[in-house]
């Protein structure tokens, strides 16, 4: 168990697996510190994030899953790294290809596609939400694009799975006792990507 920055993390085993469960924060910036650390100063080697996310096209329903391919965003603590050149941050190939085939086993309703990462949780911007919904962005949470990046840059494996919690066009919401309930087929899937 680690209780460093507050932060919870414990390791246990899956299927004679080692697997380490560690909350990374909320946003961006608190990611990146959690990701770099994990993956230099501990070793990781596959990073998988689950969490809630926001629909943003009405084919995406509340209870959904969302396998995150590509992940948008217009800030990034990564950003300095790049200067001028818009970087596309993705997950790994493999662990996304092992995610949608358990996805697929458990009979789950899931998107597969990119997602924006927002570094604002009560965004006011509904010009920029019908923009990328236009443009087939399935919904949105606050913190792929930087696990991408730092994955990439350090040479990880990376990956993001998400519930839908909240749809910013129909504006449902998962009641928080249902959060807890719904959440369990985003974390099998996620143990069958890393451990298929």
């Amino acid at each position: 168990v680690n209780e460093v920055r507050g932060m919870l993390g414990f390791t246990g085993s899956w299927k004679g697996n080692r697997v380490t469960i560690h909350g990374s924060g909320m946003g961006m910036p608190s990611l990146s510190i959690y990701a770099n650390e994990l993956i230099r100063e501990y070793g990781a080697r596959t990073l998988i994030r689950i969490g809630s996310a926001g629909a943003m096209l009405e084919r995406v329903k509340i209870r959904d899953i969302v396998i995150a391919m590509t992940a948008s965003t217009m800030a990034t603590p990564s950003r300095g790294f790049f200067r001028e050149m818009q970087f596309a941050p993705c997950a790994d190939y493999g662990l996304l290809e092992n995610a949608v085939a358990a996805a697929r086993a458990k009979g789950t309703t899931t998107h597969v596609g990119g997602i924006y990462s927002s570094d604002v949780f009560y965004d006011e911007r509904p010009d920029l939400t019908e923009m990328l919904a236009r443009h087939g962005t399935l919904c949105v949470e606050m913190e792929a694009a930087e696990l991408y990046t730092v994955a990439a840059r350090l040479g990880a494996r990376a990956l993001a799975i998400l519930t839908i919690s909240d749809h910013l066009i129909t504006h449902e919401a998962l009641p928080a006792e249902d959060r807890e309930r719904s959440f369990g087929d985003m974390v099998e899937i996620a143990l069958n990507a890393a451990f298929p």
